[in-house]
């Protein structure tokens, strides 16, 4: 089903039948520094995706929630919960999953030691809220250049968040969520959310996806007011990966709005994962001082064929603590807050496997001296496990602490100084049976598989240390600026360094991320602004090369990140409110050889468009009818290092929700991609010259029913 609509329409739709209702446009940050401030005071740039916005652009994916924040590329190649998620350009370099950046969920990080995020077992239909901290310094952020992602979810203690959701769309997809919350006494709360997803996305071949998700919540309240949190939940997601797409393959399925088989050999992958995580935080008043510990734990599995191998990982655990303090005290005879604690996290991964693909077909010469030689695989046939390839054990330690110091020298200013230490180890121990023939290896090789390098080990540490001293200086009761300095390290993963040693690339440097930044906020009753300025000066930054279906990493050398951010909305009426953000991004390689011969030096950072921005309009009537228009563009951005080629980017990919309130019911129906745009969410040029295309997904559409009790 195609739905089309002219733009002028819709916006005339919008702007009708307003009346009188409040709307407010100051917001809270919970995760910038460790207490509760309003985003005017925070002496960075930070993002605030409320309730209301998430409700009504019907969120699945946390990606859909921040994609339009500036300075936040968050394009999904997949159409599910595995975004590829960039802040003013960290994250660039992860092949798959999120890293260099921070997430958080209810101040619990579900991030790893070696700064790798599944966004799998992250219930959107639990969440309130999303917080977005752009560049280095954060007190929360452990072996993370690039900021912090925080998800607040629904508070046991809440029981006005109970309700039952219903939804079918197009593709075959649908979606529903139960939130039941109780008070069962006057200490003790619990609550109750259960999700399910899923979506055929029949335009493409092997990308259907669906989940499973429940979460159950216990709350205490002690007789002397202290808390009590836990949270036991469970997921089960399954996720198939489409193929890449050549040039000429890209340009059928702009003409037609289908992606059928690929001339990509690797047709079966996917990933699909059963997490059981537990959490529980403690809050305490000791007069002036409040402790919060906080411990967890995370289980996880997954089944995983990418290119090449099947990964078949089935004892996976994740054990952290984090013993945050507070401790409010006078300085300038003025109120002040010191916030310390310590961090320790163990990523554990046990007999994990990689195994060759069993069923596939394969080309290679038949005539000439090499005759049924140098085989590879054309295509596989299915994704059943072959012969064992790869065992492997790992281990990823992080060890840190933290402290902050916020006060007012004067009454109108605030001065946060802060600084983190970690230290994080890799330990990796595994047995390289068998390794896939990638070609011109006719010499070693008679099959697709040959023989492995055998037994590997690798064992680094890297002591990580992030500065930052922020000032925020209030001009009116509406109007602030602000400036920071703060820097942080990021070390290499363990997947940085082992592809390395296979590959006979060196070793790698951790990476340190340098950030000058001033802004200007606003906070008004008609109207609400935010504008940056930063300068990131980067050194060391691991860099991914591709090389074919080989991917490999280098420590860059210099680069230099320089970018104007802005975003703001204005309500016209009470009723009717327009906004829009900007990001100009110019990015730029100060010295880098990439393979050790190929001067890169003032080259554009790729993937990174010089211009992005997004257009929006709501309208809230007191009759119970709601609408919301968003339209979304983004420039050309270079597909390698090289800077040989540009990828035009997109214009007006826009979003369309309309809603109608009836006491407790809702209707809301919205349109993704409205217009039916057919473009690249990723375009990559290898150092041979192949390129590959990514999809971005077409039109669709979801119809909601929302009961509140």
């Amino acid at each position: 089903m195609k739905l089309n609509y002219s733009l002028p329409t819709l916006l005339v739709l919008l702007s009708a039948n307003c009346y009188s209702q409040t709307i407010s446009l100051d917001k809270l940050s919970i995760t910038a520094t460790k207490v509760q401030r309003a985003t005017k005071d925070v002496t960075q740039s930070i993002d605030v995706v409320d309730e209301k916005d998430i409700e009504d652009k019907n969120i699945i994916f946390a990606s859909e929630a921040i994609n339009s924040i500036p300075g936040v590329i968050a394009e999904n190649t997949s159409n599910s919960s595995s975004p590829r998620l960039i802040i003013r350009g960290a994250g660039l370099k992860a092949r798959y999953g999120v890293r260099e950046i921070m997430v958080i969920k209810d101040g619990v990080p579900m991030t790893d030691p070696d700064s790798f995020t599944r966004f799998d077992y992250i219930d959107m239909q639990d969440v309130k809220a999303v917080e977005v901290q752009k560049g280095p310094g954060s007190i929360a952020a452990a072996n993370a250049t690039g900021g912090v992602v925080q998800l607040i979810t629904k508070s046991v203690f809440e029981d006005n968040q109970n309700r039952i959701k219903l939804g079918l769309g197009t593709e075959h997809s649908s979606q529903s969520n139960i939130k039941y919350a109780k008070a069962i006494d006057e200490s003790n709360f619990m609550s109750v959310n259960f999700s399910t997803t899923k979506n055929e996305n029949n335009w493409r071949k092997n990308n259907k996806v669906d989940s499973l998700q429940f979460g159950l919540k216990y709350g205490h309240i002690f007789d002397d007011e202290s808390i009590l949190e836990s949270e036991l939940a469970y997921t089960e997601s399954n996720v198939d990966l489409p193929a890449s797409m050549t040039e000429s393959e890209f340009n059928i399925f702009q003409s037609t709005g289908k992606q059928g088989n690929t001339s990509s050999a690797w047709q079966h992958s996917s990933r699909d994962s059963k997490i059981l995580f537990f959490n529980s935080k403690f809050e305490k008043d000791f007069g002036n001082l409040t402790i919060k510990p906080r411990f967890y734990v995370n289980a996880w599995e997954h089944f995983h064929p990418v290119t090449a191998m099947i990964n078949d990982s089935d004892n996976n655990i994740v054990l952290g603590t984090d013993l945050e303090n507070n401790y409010s005290h006078k300085l300038f005879n003025e109120d002040a807050t010191l916030v310390f604690g310590l961090t320790a996290k163990q990523d554990r991964t046990r007999d994990a496997k990689k195994y060759t693909y069993k069923d596939y077909s394969v080309t290679g010469p038949t005539v000439g001296a090499f005759a049924n030689r140098d085989y590879t695989i054309s295509s596989t046939l299915s994704n059943e496990k072959g012969d064992l390839a790869n065992t492997e054990n790992s281990t990823a330690t992080l060890l840190g602490a933290y402290v902050q110091e916020s006060f007012n020298p004067t009454a109108n200013t605030l001065v946060d100084v802060s600084l983190r230490v970690d230290r994080v180890s890799f330990d990796v121990s595994g047995n390289e049976i068998l390794k896939y023939n990638w070609g011109g290896s006719a010499f070693t090789s008679t099959n697709t598989y040959y023989t492995g390098d055998g037994a590997y080990n690798i064992k680094e540490s890297y002591t990580l240390i992030s500065p930052k001293i922020g000032f925020s200086y209030a001009l009116s009761d509406t109007h602030s600026i602000y400036s920071s300095l703060a820097s942080a390290n990021q070390a290499p993963t363990d997947n940085e360094l082992k592809a390395n040693k296979t590959n006979n690339k060196g070793t790698l440097d951790k990476t340190t991320s340098v950030n000058y930044e001033i802004g200007l906020k606003a906070r008004d009753v008609k109207y609400s602004y935010d504008i940056a300025l930063y300068q990131n000066d980067i050194s060391d930054e691991v860099t991914a090369t591709k090389d074919g279906f080989l991917t490999y990493y280098q420590n860059a050398g210099k680069t230099q990140k320089r970018g104007l951010e802005f975003t703001g909305s204005y309500n016209l009426t009470s009723e009717l409110s327009f906004g829009a953000s900007y990001a100009y991004s110019y990015y730029k390689f100060k010295s880098f050889m990439e393979e050790g011969t190929n001067d890169r030096a003032n080259n554009y950072l790729p993937y990174i468009p010089q211009h992005r921005y997004s257009l929006f309009a709501t309208l809230n009537l007191n009759n119970g009818f709601k609408a919301r228009i968003e339209t979304k563009s983004s420039g050309s951005y270079y597909m390698d290092n090289a800077n040989t080629e540009k990828y035009a980017g997109y214009d007006f990919v826009t979003d369309l929700m309309l809603g109608y309130t009836k006491k407790n019911h809702t209707i809301q129906l919205n349109i993704n991609n409205l217009f039916d745009k057919h473009y690249a969410a990723q375009v990559q040029k290898d150092t041979s010259g192949v390129k590959t295309y990514k999809a971005a997904a077409p039109q669709s559409a979801m119809i909601t029913y929302n009961y509140r009790f």
